[in-house]
């Protein structure tokens, strides 16, 4: 897979987060690191820079002193008990005086398993050091929040993806539109990984990466057909703009959310006043609340056009 393939292997060569990736190299050079809270979205660097971490201390025979546990698949506390507090226990024999755990999606564990951990960080500081890599720092408690050094990190910016696309598309030998390329940033939303898997999805297809193939590899509407749904909508004509949403669903395969979503994004590129803009985008809130308390789709779809009509 491309995500591992183009996976950065040392600080240089991770995109964006310049000022975390800073104080990261600066604490594995000085062979001194406090336990570390990742926080941020999907496929921005948390995992590859843990990753780093554990090779630039350890050398290439890092695996030995490195224990990477997914939280959300073990969750329980009878994993921090066990698995965690055995590994944590024993001194590393390398010249670095600590071991390393990396507790990816952290953020899954249930609240006995954090008090669990919070112990478990306590008691064994002296022989290994914790990163904790979650979402939402928010759903961590308190007291291991204050145990950590918290990093923040955000979506990645458009140059970094850009960056990424093309020196993977160097590599690859493939050819790619410019209008694809930031059809693949629009839809990644900054998510490294997910760019990848589009660009790699898409070469499978065909050398030469056109809009069309990005957008039917995606199952995703292209802007231009949301776009002119709305404009349907706003010169009133209803029925045709039903139609061609539900054509527009069934030809991308799209759920009622995925196209609620586009519809909202859509809403702002729209040349009304602002007003009615905010008072679109408060109904797709509406109608995205109804339908994930399980309304039908498809009526609240139509109701949210009929909105727009008046």
């Amino acid at each position: 897979m491309w995500t591992e393939k183009y996976r950065p292997k040392t600080f240089s060569e991770i995109k964006g987060q310049e000022n975390i990736v800073a104080r990261i190299k600066a604490f594995v050079e000085k062979k001194e690191m406090p336990h570390l809270l990742f926080a941020g979205p999907a496929g921005v660097g948390k995992t590859t820079l843990s990753l780093i971490i554990a090779r630039e201390l350890f050398g290439e025979n890092w695996g030995n002193t490195f224990l990477e546990l997914n939280a959300s698949d073990e969750r329980g506390i009878d994993v921090i008990r066990v698995k965690v507090k055995d590994f944590a226990r024993t001194k590393s024999i390398r010249d670095v005086p600590f071991k390393i755990i990396y507790l990816d999606e952290c953020d899954s564990l249930t609240k006995e398993a954090q008090q669990a951990l919070r112990r478990t960080m306590e008691n064994y500081s002296k022989t290994c050091r914790f990163i904790l890599s979650c979402n939402y720092s928010s759903k961590i408690i308190d007291p291991i929040q204050s145990r950590c050094t918290v990093f923040r990190f955000k979506p990645l910016e458009k140059e970094n993806i850009l960056e990424i696309i093309g020196a993977v598309c160097e590599k690859e030998e493939i050819k790619i539109e410019e209008e694809a390329v930031y059809s693949i940033y629009n839809l990644s939303n900054g998510d490294a990984r997910k760019a990848e898997n589009i660009l790699q999805g898409c070469a499978a297809i065909s050398k030469l990466i056109t809009n069309q193939v990005v957008y039917g590899i995606v199952s995703a509407a292209e802007p231009e057909e949301v776009k002119l749904i709305l404009e349907m909508c706003i010169n009133g004509y209803f029925v045709k703009a039903r139609d061609l949403l539900l054509d527009t669903m069934s030809k991308h395969g799209l759920s009622g959310i995925d196209i609620i979503k586009q519809i909202q994004k859509e809403v702002l590129n729209l040349e009304i006043d602002d007003k009615k803009k905010m008072d679109m985008v408060e109904m797709c809130g509406e109608i995205e609340f109804r339908m994930v308390e399980g309304s039908d789709e498809f009526v609240q779809l139509e109701s949210l056009i009929a909105n727009f009509s008046k």
